[in-house]
């Protein structure tokens, strides 16, 4: 490989290399899979052209689809500061556990923030893995076209948001019956303006939790002007939010699209001598450890991420032995843990509401 050439480039192909030798496709690939055909001039004359294009890609798909390494690739994210959610930990641990019934390990690798190519050059050029596991779909498609245009097998774990018509295998949480639960659990036990602590418009899976809350609010004929709130996903930012609202006087009730934001709800709640599940009720999303240990105990919608692990696996499987996947998407429901941020005597602890 080029030193100055990613695979995220413009790639070469059989085509260019043969152009720049000055030889046939079929010289090119002699050159590649039976050079002793070839007289040695013109073996160096194409070997040159690779070196100087830096073709290797199709060979390093060609073996990734041999599963010679019985490696599964999985860029694992850095947690963010001021947040309460460490959800890959429940979802890798499974997929450990899964993969390692398949015969494969996940092999995890790391990338610049910024960049969400970084990391998968290096895995292709080597053919270190099998195959690949996306799990940040909402940051855009980058991998998927890179993936898919380098001949690497991969399913992700989420949507192809940007893509309705993509055609890898998928497996997601329905964000949107998730915040749906968590708003009709509020107005069942009696607030009536619940409002929505969501993230930024361009964040895909806040906007799709988002509609849920909607949903809900229309088909309990409860107009929701400026209920609805946009905020980064930060404790802090929330609580501030949650301070807005409750200087309305109405509002009562707090749905909200992740625990981080839900936490910032109940610090807010807090300043004001009110009281998680008697005065307000405030419902989060993840069910991570923050809502296990948070103070009253936070009721908040649980993703199946163990499910998504062993769907993936299956999925992975399929890909690698080469069978037909039908139905590419698979849609998970997630269920609602009930605390006493909403129900002073709530269920005891690990009872789900559905």
């Amino acid at each position: 490989m080029s030193p100055t050439r990613r695979l995220t480039d413009q790639y070469p192909t059989l085509a260019t290399v043969a152009e720049r030798a000055g030889v046939s496709r079929q010289t090119v690939s002699n050159a590649l899979n039976n050079p002793e055909l070839l007289r040695e001039d013109t073996l160096e004359r194409v070997q040159a052209a690779i070196a100087e294009l830096g073709y290797t890609p199709n060979r390093a798909a060609r073996q990734l689809r041999t599963r010679a390494s019985h490696m599964i690739g999985l860029r694992f994210e850095p947690a963010q500061e001021g947040t309460s959610n460490a959800l890959m930990d429940r979802f890798v641990h499974t997929l450990v556990e899964t993969m390692a019934k398949t015969g494969h390990h996940v092999l995890l690798f790391s990338g610049a923030v910024d960049d969400p190519l970084d990391g998968y050059d290096d895995l292709l050029r080597a053919t270190a893995v099998d195959a690949f596991v996306i799990t940040d779909t909402y940051a855009g498609t980058a991998e998927t076209e890179l993936l898919r245009r380098v001949g690497a097998p991969f399913v992700t774990f989420g949507r192809p948001w940007d893509d309705p018509d993509a055609a890898h295998p998928w497996v997601d949480v329905d964000g949107a019956r998730g915040a749906c639960l968590a708003t009709e659990h509020l107005l069942s036990v009696g607030h009536r303006r619940v409002a929505w602590l969501g993230w930024e418009e361009t964040s895909r899976i806040g906007e799709d939790r988002r509609s849920g809350w909607r949903r809900a609010m229309d088909d309990a004929g409860i107009d929701t002007a400026r209920l609805g709130i946009r905020t980064t996903d930060n404790v802090d930012a929330a609580r501030m939010e949650a301070h807005k609202l409750l200087d309305d006087g109405t509002v009562t009730g707090f749905a909200c699209a992740s625990d981080t934001l839900a936490i910032g709800v109940l610090h807010a709640l807090h300043e004001r001598g009110l009281r998680p599940g008697v005065d307000a009720g405030v419902v989060g999303f993840d069910d991570s450890l923050g809502a296990h240990v948070s103070w009253p105990g936070l009721t908040s919608v649980r993703q199946p991420l163990e499910q998504v692990a062993v769907e993936i696996v299956g999925l992975l499987h399929a890909v690698l032995s080469l069978k037909p996947v039908e139905p590419l998407g698979r849609l998970l429901e997630p269920t609602l843990v009930v605390r006493r941020s909403t129900v002073p005597e709530a269920p005891r602890p690990g009872t789900r509401a559905r």
